[in-house]
């Protein structure tokens, strides 16, 4: 393969000249040689590095991606190796956390509320107690209107039956990688129309999102091995 430029690689792997030179600069590039007069002079393995880099990025972000592709450059194979299975351990223990929240929303959505008393409602202390979180998690959660408790005569924060069950689906979410934006507006829709077709979309959502970096990442261990062993053609 003849000499690239820096434009060249750029254009070729989707990302501009800055980006290329800051790659070189952080190690996931190799040095480039430079050209009597200083310009720099790229070969394939520049670019198969970039263009690994790209889809480990949309898979695991840009710190791992540099980290991975660096210690490619840098360290022994093992070393690469472990990091890759620790992306694919953190991408299935998501999907484990998204198949726990779907089969939890399903039975939390479907628990009956009626005859409420209001000996039935709890406290701060104790619904942090039964969902396994920090009592500011639930005032955090407060704030952010996600979950709003009545007041009790002194001022006390109390959950309705209704209002632990909207709490219970929030933790589930929250634990499946739900961020607290879009439940602001989810959370609302479910408490009115109750319907869990609503909670089941937003959880397709992310369940696409995972399905994406989880391709991603075959993409980026695809080009890295082509990076660690040459052949293929990255053009």
């Amino acid at each position: 393969m003849a000499s690239l430029k820096t434009a060249e690689i750029a254009r070729r792997a989707g990302c501009s000249v800055q980006q290329v030179r800051n790659l070189e600069r952080d190690g996931v590039l190799p040095a480039a040689t430079r050209t009597a007069s200083g310009y720099r002079n790229y070969e394939e393995i520049h670019l198969r590095s970039a263009l690994a880099y790209r889809a480990l990025a949309a898979a695991v972000g840009p710190v791992e991606a540099k980290k991975i592709v660096r210690t490619l450059h840098q360290g022994p194979l093992p070393e690469v190796l472990a990091l890759l299975d620790a992306a694919h351990a953190g991408l299935d223990a998501e999907r484990a956390d998204l198949r726990e929240a779907r089969e939890a929303v399903r039975v939390i959505s479907g628990e009956p509320i009626d005859d409420v008393r209001g000996s039935d409602s709890m406290s701060v202390s104790e619904l942090a107690s039964a969902l396994g979180v920090r009592p500011s998690t639930l005032r955090h959660w407060d704030a952010e209107r996600l979950v709003v408790p009545g007041r009790d005569q002194r001022g006390t924060r109390r959950y309705t039956p209704s209002q632990v069950r909207d709490a219970r689906i929030v933790h589930q979410l929250r634990l499946a990688g739900y961020r607290v934006e879009p439940l602001r507006a989810l959370i609302p829709e479910l408490r009115r129309s109750r319907r869990l077709e609503d909670v089941a979309s937003a959880l397709a959502v992310r369940d696409d999102g995972i399905t994406a970096r989880s391709r991603a990442l075959f993409e980026g261990s695809a080009a890295l091995s082509l990076v660690a062993f040459g052949s293929g053609d990255s053009g």
